[in-house]
């Protein structure tokens, strides 16, 4: 049976989102929750593990930990690279491409919005498609690195059953024998362009997400329930500039209250919506 209700709420909440928007120049945040149509699971929704990710202290002050990390991040990058972009991501490039949206900022590092066509991306957590070395400041791009690390360990290939993290790592089972990367040029030691727990995002990437929200009219939040803080700042941002807030995502966000129009759902079907209907309304 059909759930015609519910179907009618979804198309009225979106309707009010396009009343909201129309007319309007976007900024768009996203989480993890618009990667999860393409494969990559998200950290907090229904069904998530538990998780706890190696903090930027641990990684500089073990070299044991960094060989764990090592082993289960190229082991994740193996599945994470597969991955494809979505309609979500290709519906933000649409909206861009349409000038309806001025950019995206993304929670994300899987490099899929980038990889969909959008061409502003702030990527506020880094991206794993580089790896940067902590002494000289070499940057690698990651499939270079990943064919030297599997010619140094023959042996490694993927467990059945992987189970990826949202940050493209996976916990291995064993990291005995495992030949950690280091830098071709100096020796130093290797960092994935990322932002670890414990770090703190880069002021002067910080700065440009706010610049994309100071010049949009409105903040649309995707896929992500802003428990990390960097969001819940631009919100606020947004809310002394009195623009409206758009928020999609599958459950409660620290920002419900303030939202204009808050859509209880997938964003891949939202997002598509929006991508169809806003154009028009310009």
């Amino acid at each position: 049976m059909t759930d015609t209700t519910g179907e009618a709420e979804f198309s009225a909440s979106i309707d009010r989102a396009v009343d909201v928007l129309a007319g309007r120049r976007i900024a768009v945040l996203t989480g993890a929750g618009v990667s999860t149509d393409s494969g990559i699971p998200d950290y907090r929704g229904k069904g998530a593990p538990t998780r706890t990710p190696m903090t930027a202290q641990q990684f500089l002050s073990s070299a044991e930990a960094r060989r764990r990390y090592w082993v289960g991040s190229h082991l994740g990058w193996k599945v994470f690279a597969a991955a494809q972009p979505n309609d979500g991501h290709r519906a933000l490039a649409d909206l861009e491409a349409a000038g309806v949206a001025n950019g995206v900022v993304t929670q994300n590092v899987d490099g899929l919005h980038v990889r969909a066509g959008s061409g502003r991306v702030v990527e506020l957590h880094g991206t794993m498609r580089r790896v940067g070395c902590l002494q000289c400041g070499q940057v690698f791009d990651r499939r270079d690195l990943a064919e030297r690390v599997e010619a140094d360990n023959p042996w490694i290939s993927l467990p059945e059953n992987v189970e990826l993290g949202p940050d493209g790592d996976v916990t291995p089972a064993s990291a005995d024998g495992f030949v950690v990367p280091v830098c071709s040029v100096c020796g130093g030691t290797l960092k994935p362009d990322v932002v670890f727990f414990g770090e703190y995002i880069p002021v002067e990437k910080f700065r440009e997400a706010e610049q994309l929200v100071h010049t949009s009219d409105a903040l649309v939040i995707a896929g992500s329930s802003l428990v990390v803080n960097s969001g819940i700042r631009l919100v606020e941002r947004a809310r002394r500039r009195r623009l409206p807030v758009v928020i999609v995502n599958r459950g409660e966000t620290r920002a419900d209250q303030r939202a204009a129009v808050k859509i209880d759902g997938g964003t891949t079907h939202v997002l598509r919506a929006l991508a169809e209907r806003l154009p028009g309304l310009l």
